[in-house]
């Protein structure tokens, strides 16, 4: 079978080569058409796990308490901010934004109304409150309340550093959230045991529809963060401007992931040409390889489009990975190539090309199957952006061996033979150096390597995978400097949800309610102006038209009676304020907000004591619906017994631990603030996040697993012995160590591209093993003699290893100079596996060849042909 296979490729290839060619171009040129649609992605989504258990609470608190994205603005004026020129500057850059396309409102200091300017008795306060754009507000005044206000202080203003926020709302992506609804519940009737073709496509179609509105939502959220930049740049001269906001975050990281994309790619091939050039000095060497790279970036880039199957953040530098994986095989065809041309020059065109592929194809092969392997480890993730890079590469790698071994033997057959590109002699000095020490110091090479494994496994204890969205910015970045003014001064960055689930109690009607009586004056129109609105962290435009008007307090309370007025009780409210209490002493939390900082407000009208069961019923009852909505239904939903605390973590302190933390609450919660098991519950994107990073941990080692099976099954297959496939596996196996060690000794956590490191290493580093045992096997075959063995196999196949691992180490080293610091890491730690990689494979591999003597003895003198 093989042998047929074989001889219509050299028949097909050498009799049709020029119609091979055209075949060819329009393959890759009608996958190119489809390059269009190639995009990427950057969602939430990429934080999550694919099964978490979590998620569906997210949604669901999402949903309940409703959600909307915004962009905080940071404004440190040169002058007092309460000073004339600070607050027109103030307005002004207000005035700008409300007016740009795509966002829905703008809420200030200047917006927010004050209730004791002057103070005045409660039956005067309706027509009292005011805002700082009203001619008679009192500066100093509203300067003292604003400071001093448990809703304000350190959410809209730090008066410490001369700071206040800007909350830019986005619209709420309402299309997005009944499609999410609506995929919720398609897969819930797909999960039955009988599933009609109907829903299955219903379903199909539904997510498509979801991909196709997360594009449009991006790239809208993109051209308002560019417009919005466009005014901070208008305003900068005014103050001190940065940006910040979970949308500008996923936005930046796309910004960065394609501006890398472009440029690393782009540097990636010119260092490859330069490379090319340097180590060849022949232009057939350097355009041959070069087309072969570009058209399996161009076929992949058209399947990629084809499919509508996004680039993320963890599958970003895929095109450098597929550029360097497809050189790798054509260096090993040039080096054989060349070889034999310069050992045979009265062979024709077609004899030597077809020798050298033939002689290289095998262990190509094995080479792109383990690989394949390899990344195909990666499925086992349990994180979806890692499981799709997996694919992605798998299909990549396919593709590269593919086109190589049908494109460059096709270019190479029509360029025809050339003497001087023949190599001049074999070996180089760096692989004669690598076999002397090999063969002179073998033990020093035996020592170094059990070191270097002693400070690999040490290394792997420290590791962490505690990482903050702060980390992957370099600290030049306005992102960075941005999100560290917002955790500083503003109550931080990431939100957790905290759930107070109360115990069900028999509903009551309005007359079984206890007669409290009420405290005279303390219920008043007025009172309920001082509402906040709150989302996610920050208030809401509602409350821009202070002294807005409300309904005069019914003389007869039980005309219009509430029930739900009477869920708010001094037992619940106490419950709600000792956990607001507690994570406001944490030191990794920023700002709370829940129904205590509302309380407290009422409280200061009730001269500090706390509020009835009467009160607390009155108080809900006559806050206007529009501004209920706003105010208490962030923080309660009587429907679901609950409330729910806000709750901002300083995602830039240093020494954070989000595991413990959590972990942390909800042991308190039982054993300090005597809540029932599981009553208290934690969302929001930290525990999300937290999910992820903890499980990265397992998703290391299954991975790891997974691939030294998986390879060692393939090494088994191709050299047919287990004590041969434990040899390739060692050099392979301490390069991926390594560099967990290495993060585990610098402080370099795991995160999403970080743990595709080890992975990626032992597919591209099994690569050396594979072809330099393929090469030693067939030396050793021509005299039995395994230290010439090893002589001759460093001087032709380890020639392009040398060759194919130093564009490797190049290409990746170009990543370090990446803002984005994932990128950076990645670039980083991969050039650093490959070198250790490549010197493994030069020196420990034939060193334990050499010891353990893994292919026999020949009996008498024979050699095998080329």
């Amino acid at each position: 079978m093989g042998q047929r296979m074989w001889a219509l490729y050299q028949r097909i290839l050498t009799g049709y080569t020029l119609w091979v060619l055209i075949g060819l171009v329009l393959v890759i040129g009608l996958l190119a058409t489809q390059a269009r649609h190639f995009s990427l992605d950057a969602s939430a989504d990429a934080l999550l796990l694919e099964d978490d258990e979590d998620l569906a609470l997210f949604r669901e608190t999402a949903e309940r308490y409703g959600a909307q994205d915004f962009l905080v603005m940071t404004y440190t004026p040169p002058t007092s901010l309460f000073s004339d020129a600070s607050l027109a500057g103030l307005e002004d850059l207000r005035d700008d934004l409300r007016d740009l396309r795509g966002v829905d409102s703008v809420l200030t200091v200047l917006d927010v109304p004050l209730l004791s300017n002057p103070p005045v008795p409660m039956t005067e306060l309706v027509s009292n409150i005011k805002t700082l754009e009203d001619p008679e507000t009192d500066v100093e005044m509203a300067r003292t309340e604003l400071a001093n206000s448990p809703l304000y202080v350190n959410l809209l203003l730090n008066l410490e550093e001369n700071t206040t926020a800007l909350q830019i709302n986005l619209p709420r992506d309402t299309t997005r959230e009944q499609l999410l609804t609506l995929q919720a519940s398609l897969t819930e009737q797909a999960g039955t045991a009988e599933v009609p073709d109907s829903i299955a496509a219903d379903l199909e179609r539904v997510e498509v529809m979801l991909k196709e509105q997360s594009n449009r939502r991006a790239a809208m959220v993109h051209e308002t963060i560019a417009a919005v930049r466009e005014v901070m740049a208008e305003h900068q001269d005014d103050a001190q401007l940065f940006l910040g906001g979970v949308p500008m975050i996923a936005d930046d990281i796309i910004t960065f992931v394609r501006n890398d994309l472009i440029t690393f790619g782009l540097g990636v091939l010119f260092l490859l040409i330069a490379t090319l050039t340097v180590i060849f000095r022949q232009p057939r060497w350097v355009i041959m390889p070069l087309l072969c790279c570009g058209a399996v970036v161009v076929t992949m880039l058209g399947i990629l489009g084809l499919g509508r199957w996004p680039v993320t953040v963890i599958s970003s530098n895929f095109i450098s990975l597929l550029l360097i994986l497809t050189l790798s095989m054509s260096i090993h065809l040039i080096v054989r190539y060349r070889e034999l041309l310069r050992k045979h020059h009265d062979w024709d065109q077609a004899q030597l090309v077809m020798t050298a592929v033939k002689r290289i194809a095998v262990p190509c092969l094995y080479m792109a199957l383990t690989t394949g392997v390899a990344f195909m480890s990666l499925l086992f993730s349990g994180i979806r952006p890692v499981i799709n890079f997996g694919w992605m590469m798998s299909l990549g790698i396919a593709c590269a061996f593919l086109v190589t071994f049908s494109l460059f033997p096709a270019l190479l057959l029509l360029a025809g033979k050339d003497q001087r590109t023949a190599e001049k002699s074999s070996g180089g000095k760096t692989t004669r150096l690598l076999a002397r020490i090999t063969l002179k110091s073998g033990n020093a090479v035996l020592v170094t390597s059990l070191a270097l494994a002693a400070f690999t496994v040490i290394g792997i204890t420290r590791l962490v995978v505690e990482n903050s969205f702060i980390d992957y910015f370099d600290q030049s970045t306005d992102i960075y400097q941005g999100m560290t003014v917002i955790d500083e001064r503003l109550g931080g960055t990431t939100p957790l949800e905290v759930l107070i689930n109360f115990e069900d109690v028999p509903e009551r009607d309005s007359a079984s309610q206890p007669a409290e009586e009420e405290p005279e004056g303390f219920v008043d129109e007025g009172f309920v102006n001082e509402g906040f609105a709150e989302e996610d962290g920050f208030v809401d435009e509602g409350f821009g038209s202070g002294g807005a008007s409300v309904g005069s307090f019914s003389d007869d309370f039980g005309a219009e009676d509430d029930p739900e007025k009477y869920w708010y009780t001094q037992s619940k409210v106490a419950r709600i304020k000792a956990m607001h209490r507690y994570l406001d002493e944490q030191p990794e939390t920023g700002k709370v907000l829940s129904l205590a900082t509302m309380i407290e407000i009422a409280e200061g009208f009730n001269d500090d004591e706390a509020l009835t069961n009467v009160q607390l019923a009155l108080l809900y009852t006559v806050i206007p619906s529009e501004f209920r909505d706003l105010v208490i239904d962030p923080y309660v939903s009587v429907e679901h017994n609950q409330a729910r605390l806000n709750v901002r973590i300083l995602d830039s302190m240093d020494g954070l631990k989000r595991n413990a933390f959590l972990e942390r609450i909800e042991r308190d919660a039982v054993e300090e603030l005597g809540f029932e098991p599981g009553q208290i519950q934690l969302t929001g994107m930290m525990v999300l996040y937290n999910n992820m990073l903890q499980s990265l941990f397992g998703s290391q080692v299954l991975t790891l697993g997974v691939v030294f099976l998986g390879i060692l099954l393939m090494f088994l297959i191709l050299f047919r012995s287990f004590k041969l496939s434990l040899l390739a596996m060692a050099p392979n196996l301490l390069a991926a160590t390594f560099v967990l060690g290495i993060m585990g000794w610098f402080g370099i956590p795991l995160d999403m591209m970080t743990i595709t490191i080890a992975s990626i290493t032992i597919g591209m580093a099994v690569d050396n093993t594979i072809h330099y045992l393929v090469r030693y096997k067939r030396e050793f075959a021509k005299d039995g003699d395994y230290v010439r063995a090893l002589s001759r196999s460093h001087n032709t196949i380890g020639k392009a290893m040398f060759y194919t691992s130093l564009t490797i180490i190049l290409g990746f080293s170009i990543l370090m100079m990446s803002n984005f610091r994932p990128t950076l890491y990645f670039g980083l730690l991969t050039a650093l596996a490959m070198a250790v990689a490549l010197l493994g494979s030069l020196t420990l591999l034939p060193r334990l060849i050499v010891l353990t003597r893994p292919f026999g003895t020949i009996e008498g003198h024979h050699r095998t042909e080329d």
